[in-house]
């Protein structure tokens, strides 16, 4: 058991092992006491006044306690981000690193800018931990570029993988979870699909072309016919595929 699981470890491609192990030891970390949550949520005066920007990181790294809930995002965030970074972005693991950059950065900029707005400043003043809407940003990624793939919720009924964001809101709501960490994942979703995929079929130009430098850091190998493994439709079969 223990060396199936080092395998399917590593058999993971780097930027979803990287994520899921820091987000593990994060989140074992506070379990334990080593650290607290307080030193790692998004807290705007603290970044901006006492320069504790490694906030801005951290508070996507930390997922709650490790309890159910833990454990389903874990399983969300390994699935989905290794489908994305296996497929969508195969051979292209710099183009996979910014848009995980680009969804963070949205999504800050949202809870910020939220924040400074009337009537809805407290709203986003609770939310103070962006790690499981980076994750709703993957998993709506991944149902726009598959949107045609069936599924199944817990074998009561089916849909095709377009509606799998809003089924998962809709479960969020009926067990008492935030409706906003979901919704905040589906915006710097929408937007990141809408530049990187309906933009460019528009008009010609692609706004979210990764920088030189961000490509530099990573080595990937040529791939052939790049652009159309990002619409080819891995097996799924966790919500359950039909």
């Amino acid at each position: 058991m223990a060396q199936a699981v080092e395998e399917w470890y590593k058999q993971m491609p780097i930027i979803t092992r990287s994520y899921l192990t820091a987000a593990i030891v994060t989140t074992i970390g506070c379990s334990l006491d080593i650290i607290t949550p307080y030193d790692l949520y998004l807290n705007p005066k603290l970044v901006m006044k006492h320069y504790q920007v490694w906030r801005v990181i951290t508070n996507f790294l930390y997922f709650r306690k490790m309890d159910l809930d833990f454990l389903f995002h874990m399983f969300f965030l390994a699935r989905y981000c290794k489908l994305l970074e296996e497929n969508s972005f195969r051979g292209r693991t710099a183009d996979f690193f910014y848009m995980l950059l680009f969804g963070a950065t949205v999504l800050t900029g949202i809870v910020l800018i939220g924040g400074m707005i009337p009537y809805v400043s407290e709203s986003f003043a609770r939310v103070i931990f962006l790690s499981n809407s980076l994750t709703f940003m993957m998993v709506y990624v991944w149902s726009k570029q598959n949107p045609y793939i069936h599924m199944s919720f817990l074998g009561l009924f089916t849909f095709t993988a377009a509606y799998l964001p809003w089924v998962l809101l809709g479960f969020s709501v009926l067990v008492g979870a935030s409706a906003w960490v979901d919704l905040l994942g589906m915006i710097a979703g929408h937007a990141y699909y809408f530049l990187e995929d309906v933009y460019p079929r528009m008009t010609g130009r692609r706004p979210l072309r990764t920088p030189t430098f961000i490509k530099s850091l990573f080595a990937d190998e040529p791939v052939v016919a790049a652009a159309e493994m990002r619409f080819a439709p891995p097996p799924v079969d966790d919500v359950q595929q039909n």
